[in-house]
């Protein structure tokens, strides 16, 4: 089967076996293909309301692209789901057409409780042992995050989705390259006002584990371990503490879009809104109390492929 997730920010691909039912529900995915592109769908959403139409041809090569290899590996399932960008936009419609034609697959537009769940899903599954439940995972996403607490054996206790998100938060507040201490103090107070309203909405403040998830989170824990290249199997279920995550925050805040650049770790379409997303990590760690996050690589691809599960 594959799943698609397409956000705010990036666009991605996976196609696996479902693991056989006799192997426990534990068992993981079988990857056969993971493959992610930045196409920014939504660029200038928070501002005008509509799916600029560049973005719009930009997700189309690269799902054109995504459709050749669902193609190639004959999936017999497809499921692909859309979440900020495609919930605020007034032109959604021609968003649907477009995926409709390139995929052949309409796209479920899911509501911010349904993206929630489906991450907490992808994330909690395979968790290590010293991450203790109730967990707090959190979802980082280009237009909006995800706040889900619950633990692996009673499923989601609570979410909500909020809207904070990296490029959301650089488009509306982080203008100057780098940005000014102003800009980053009025970032700043905005996430923490809708920190604090999902954190009054699901019980965060009392779960044992904040587990991270999404580009800005792994990428940051890239940068704290001081990788030289993107290591997912380094990355995944590493635990780094707040005053690590506070570091690279400031240091990413400091640097201009070029020096963001060249960090080894970089994925070229994140540079420009990587401070952002981290101001994001850093200030839900303080106002829920969470001396450190586990980053997991699995995330809402993973539990959109785990529903397609037969019953």
């Amino acid at each position: 089967m594959a799943a698609i997730d397409c956000g705010t920010n990036s666009i991605r691909l996976l196609v696996a076996d479902l693991p056989d039912p006799a192997a426990g529900p534990q068992a993981p995915l079988v990857d056969l293909a993971r493959r992610m592109e930045i196409v920014r769908l939504g660029q200038g959403v928070d501002r005008t309301g509509r799916l600029a139409p560049e973005a719009i041809e930009r997700t189309r090569v690269a799902l054109a692209g995504y459709a050749a290899e669902i193609e190639r590996l004959g999936v017999e399932r497809v499921r692909m789901c859309a979440t900020s960008a495609s919930r605020d936009a007034s032109n959604a419609a021609d968003f649907r057409a477009m995926v409709e034609q390139t995929l052949g697959v309409a796209p479920e537009v899911v509501s911010g409780d349904e993206e929630a769940r489906l991450s907490f899903t992808g994330a909690v599954r395979g968790l290590p042992a010293d991450a203790e439940p109730p967990y707090l995972v959190v979802d980082i996403g280009g237009g909006s995050t995800e706040f889900v607490v619950g633990t692996r054996d009673g499923g989601v206790q609570a979410a909500i989705s909020v809207d904070i998100g990296c490029v959301r938060m650089t488009e509306r507040h982080l203008h100057g390259d780098p940005p000014t201490a102003d800009e980053v103090a009025a970032a700043q107070a905005d996430i923490a006002a809708a920190v604090d309203r999902a954190l009054a909405a699901v019980p965060g403040r009392q779960a044992a584990t904040l587990v991270g998830l999404a580009g800005s989170v792994t990428t940051v824990v890239a940068i704290a371990q001081d990788l030289q290249e993107y290591d997912p199997q380094r990355i995944h279920h590493a635990r780094v503490p707040y005053e690590q995550v506070a570091g690279v925050t400031a240091d990413l805040l400091a640097k201009s879009a070029a020096q963001r650049l060249a960090i080894p770790v970089m994925h070229p379409g994140r540079a420009d809104v990587i401070g952002a997303g981290a101001l994001v990590l850093r200030v839900i760690m303080e106002r829920a109390g969470m001396s450190s996050v586990v980053a997991s690589e699995h995330d809402i691809l993973d539990g959109i492929a785990w529903t397609q599960q037969p019953v």
